[in-house]
């Protein structure tokens, strides 16, 4: 019997010791407070470089767990603040802390913008992309700058509370981009100047106090307005602007009106020649307000009644896109001019400036006019790429599928720029813009969205 009493202690020994080192009691070495997790709200993984560390406990309220996107790897992070590490981990910092996957829904506000106020995409054009991208990126720094503290607690993966970029790194950052974005656009004209200075200053705005209030989504929204404003006066106004035509000999089928359309049109050099524009900038901004609404729950969940009203609204944007029915039979008409009667602003689908029905503008059979259904394409791209993460998110609102359902409304900016400048009579620059939906896909493979 003694015997048998000192076996007992040694077979127990012998089991423990086949336990996996650091998950004994049930915790890692260190307690409860020691233990790694895996925080995949935004598609990047954990901070931990160790490849045995334990998968990711679940999340939201039913358990599930964040999508794997490709950048759920571990970062090998170096010392706190330090800025060492290869040359191509302090590239990848910089992706993930300006958000470079998000950079493909950019250049569509500026080409929309041009083909709202009927020309030709051209110098402007192409001076205010650049200022909207540097403003675009100036506010992903900033931002991240502003939200360090947060981060350090929600989202340790992310740069600066990994410490892969410094806060000073990324402050500065945000002050080079904003100064490069108002120079561009100064090269623009003075109008141009005028409305990215207004962009800039809701921007820096919004990250350092607005996106913290009520006022959030509504400086959000209103700075994707600006931008494709900006786009829309930079093309109208700058020195050497081009003719009236919306991107081609074939792009826009009214383009054969221009010279006799700019007599009645708003006075160029002016903040007015972007007026033709408002109507557009306005329902990407409404579009916008949707997404910020969504990601201000993006980390914790829990709303349903946001994704769905933010579901209904994206219908409801949708239906005003393809709204008003008839194109114009005289518009149809190639190298005729402007008719008497015809009303400044009008659009080719028999809608006035303000998307007003206008009486005998339209000719049957327009359901088989290619235009209209490029158009309707166009829509139905918004509305696939928007609707469906909404949806999951209203059904089950976990914070991986509320950060899907804002993922999918940024990336829905790209069809809904698109669809606006289809509608405006510019197909060509309609397809141009959808042509930057695959790059924008595969990058979001690999830098998160958010």
């Amino acid at each position: 019997m003694r015997r048998r009493g000192r076996a007992v202690p040694a077979a127990l020994v012998a089991a423990l010791s086949l336990l996996p080192a650091g998950r004994r009691n049930g915790f890692a070495h260190g307690g409860p407070s020691a233990a790694v997790t895996d925080d995949r709200l935004s598609g990047a993984g954990g901070t931990a470089p160790a490849p045995d560390r334990p998968g990711p406990p679940p999340t939201g309220r039913t358990g599930e767990q964040g999508e794997d996107t490709g950048e759920s790897r571990p970062h090998a992070a170096p010392d706190r603040g330090s800025g060492r590490g290869t040359p191509r981990e302090r590239l990848r910092a910089w992706a993930e802390l300006l958000r470079v996957s998000a950079l493909f829904s950019v250049p569509g506000d500026a080409l929309a913008g041009a083909a709202a106020v009927g020309r030709r995409p051209g110098r402007g054009t192409a001076l205010a992309m650049g200022a909207s991208l540097c403003l675009y990126e100036a506010g992903m720094a900033l931002n991240d700058w502003a939200d360090r503290d947060e981060d350090a607690i929600d989202r340790p993966h992310r740069p600066i509370p990994s410490g892969r970029i410094s806060p000073a790194a990324a402050l500065g950052a945000a002050g080079v981009l904003t100064a490069t974005g108002l120079a561009l656009a100064a090269r623009a004209g003075r109008p141009a100047l005028t409305v990215a200075t207004g962009l800039a200053a809701t921007v820096w705005a919004y990250d350092l106090h607005l996106k913290h209030t009520k006022a959030g989504p509504a400086a959000m929204a209103a700075a994707r307005s600006l931008d494709l404003l900006l786009g829309a006066t930079a093309t109208a106004t700058a020195p050497g602007a081009g003719t009236p035509g919306g991107g081609g000999p074939s792009d826009n089928v009214a383009g054969a009106t221009a010279a006799a359309t700019a007599a009645v049109a708003p006075t160029p050099g002016t903040l007015t020649a972007a007026l033709p524009a408002l109507p557009a900038a306005l329902v990407l901004g409404a579009h916008t307000y949707g997404v910020t609404a969504v990601s201000r729950h993006e980390a914790q969940g829990g709303s349903t009644g946001v994704p769905l009203a933010v579901l209904a609204t994206t219908t409801a944007l949708a239906a005003a896109v393809l709204g008003g029915g008839e194109r114009s039979s005289r518009a149809t008409a190639r190298g005729a001019g402007p008719q008497p009667g015809d009303t400044p602003g009008q659009d080719l689908f028999g809608q006035d400036l303000f998307g007003r029905g206008i009486p005998g503008r339209g000719i049957p059979g327009w359901a088989t006019d290619p235009l209209r259904l490029l158009v309707i394409a166009l829509t139905g791209a918004y509305l696939r790429t928007a609707g469906p993460p909404l949806l999951h998110a209203a059904l089950n609102p976990s914070p991986p599928l509320t950060q899907r359902a804002v993922g999918g409304g940024i990336r829905a900016m790209i069809p809904l720029q698109a669809a606006l400048a289809a509608r405006a009579g510019a197909p060509v620059t309609g397809l141009a813009v959808m042509g930057l939906v695959p790059l924008a896909r595969s990058l979001a493979r690999k830098v998160s969205l958010t």
